[in-house]
């Protein structure tokens, strides 16, 4: 059996395909795969799952010469601590090529720059796509909503959103109702400690010898996030040292205003978004018009 899973601290993209890949292998390849979870899933996507009717995957227990898939990741730093000694099979992908995993024999790799690892999984299956269940179309049609914010991320292209407006004129589905309701699942984070926050879409990046921990949350209510701010920026030394990170970024997207905040809790982080984006940055918190995707817009221009 193949296990099928995504990146830790799984979003919509890292939950929804690997259950769409799994069915793919197991009902049209032939090939038993199951798919799994590195974490538990964000508000976003355990109401995508509920949504949809599909069980939640199980945690992941890799153990040496499991044979596995690798979705919507290629980064090591998010992969289990033993994946060198799985088997892995195949890789798809939609974010820079990072390096470093080392496999056993030749694999199947697909990285293509589109916004979405779903759409690059609809452009696999081919004609497969029309015997999918309605389940399956509406896990990829959440993915490409979620990881384009309906389409308002910079990551979009034309194909991302061609394919989404396929995939929910064959469910019926109002793309425009649904994705609010993805949102307002995504902006409810009032159960989760300022630690959760701070981890729950975090990656680890080398900037100019500082190692940082690049934080996103996308809401459509930031302010229910920036009244935490104060709490958020003393969880975050401790967040750092727990990742092995010299400092935290937090960037708090809104979603329908089409900017980010960036919470400035010293003088590293003021450096870092003065010389990055251009902005002055006199208080704890500076506004980035127009900045919505960590993969285009900040780690491209991260500066110390």
């Amino acid at each position: 059996m193949i296990k099928v899973f995504g990146h830790t601290s799984p979003d919509t993209d890292s939950a929804a395909s690997a259950i769409v890949w799994a069915w793919y292998l197991s009902e049209i390849q032939g090939t038993p795969a199951r798919p799994f979870l590195l974490g538990t899933p964000n508000t976003e996507a355990a109401f995508v799952l509920k949504h949809w009717g599909v069980e939640q995957p199980q945690m992941l227990d890799l153990a040496a010469g499991d044979e596995v898939v690798i979705v919507d990741t290629n980064n090591p730093a998010e992969l289990p601590a033993n994946i060198a000694d799985a088997s892995i099979t195949a890789i798809i992908d939609h974010h820079l090529l990072i390096g470093g995993l080392h496999t056993k024999t030749p694999i199947d790799i697909t990285i293509r720059p589109l916004a979405c690892t779903a759409t690059i999984m609809y452009d696999l299956m081919g004609s497969a796509v029309e015997k999918a269940p309605n389940q399956i179309k509406g896990l990829m049609l959440s993915c490409i909503l979620s990881d384009t914010l309906e389409f308002r991320s910079p990551t979009t292209t034309p194909h991302d959103r061609a394919v989404a407006e396929d995939l929910a004129r064959h469910l019926r589905v109002d793309i425009s109702a649904f994705a609010a309701e993805m949102f307002a699942a995504k902006s409810d984070v009032s159960a989760y400690s300022e630690a959760a926050l701070l981890t729950m879409d975090s990656k680890a990046y080398e900037v100019g010898g500082k190692e940082l921990r690049i934080s996103v949350l996308e809401t459509t209510s930031p302010a229910q996030i920036l009244s935490r701010k104060d709490a958020l920026i003393a969880a975050m030394p401790g967040v750092a040292a727990d990742k092995g990170a010299d400092q935290v970024l937090l960037f708090i997207v809104d979603i329908l205003n089409e900017e980010a905040t960036l919470i400035i809790p010293n003088d590293l982080v003021r450096t870092i978004a003065e010389k990055s984006f251009g902005v002055t940055a006199k208080g704890d918190t500076v506004v980035l018009p127009g900045v919505m995707s960590r993969k285009k817009q900040i780690i491209p221009v991260l500066a110390v």
